[in-house]
């Protein structure tokens, strides 16, 4: 396939995955199906039905991207996994994303943008915690789940960086988040832990 067809389509698709939306927004673990012309990642491409009404019924039978990253990661080719996950480090390394975009970014040209209205609800989100407010009560103030509030907080995306393979690197997008104010939100977070 053309690669600026392939890019194009990609693009379109916003690089998800349209069967799991596993992102990428490098396009690494996604590929093209040549049949249908549709991106979908390794993994639901392998499963992918070649008529065209069990694929468009397999496609609307949605799974979750997380569910199949065992198959990513345990993959029957292993070899092929350790090169890749090797460019990804290197490409962490320079600060470039290597996972979906937290909340209050947006993904253009394959760099992370700040969102401005979304990067407002982070900023008050991390000042309503320090501020006193309980997980439940900040998640019900937003519409988020109470898992996703405390994501959100112990994110490093917004003080600017990329953490891969846990390690933390220095990222080329904008802060949300002064580290003063992660700083005392993760200092906050570990003195409940000693309660």
């Amino acid at each position: 396939m053309e690669e600026n067809l392939k890019k194009q389509l990609m693009e379109q698709a916003g690089f998800k995955c349209k069967k799991c939306s596993y992102y990428s927004p490098l396009g690494q673990g996604l590929e093209v199906n040549k049949q249908f012309n549709c991106v979908l990642c390794s993994v639901c491409n392998t499963f992918a039905p070649r008529e065209l009404e069990k694929f468009n019924e397999y496609i609307n039978e949605k799974i979750n991207w997380q569910e199949l990253e065992t198959f990513r990661r345990f993959g029957t080719n292993k070899g092929s996994h350790t090169p890749h996950k090797h460019g990804m480090v290197s490409k962490a390394k320079e600060g470039m994303l290597m996972a979906r975009p937290a909340f209050g970014y947006n993904v253009i040209n394959g760099q992370l943008s700040v969102h401005p209205e979304n990067s407002e609800a982070v900023r008050d989100i991390f000042n309503l915690f320090l501020e006193g407010l309980s997980l439940n009560q900040i998640a019900k103030r937003f519409d988020i789940s109470v898992n996703g509030i405390k994501k959100i907080l112990k994110n490093f995306t917004y003080i600017g960086k990329i953490k891969f393979n846990s390690q933390i690197h220095q990222g080329n997008h904008q802060s949300i988040i002064s580290p003063e104010v992660f700083n005392r939100v993760q200092q906050k977070f570990d003195k409940q832990k000693e309660i």
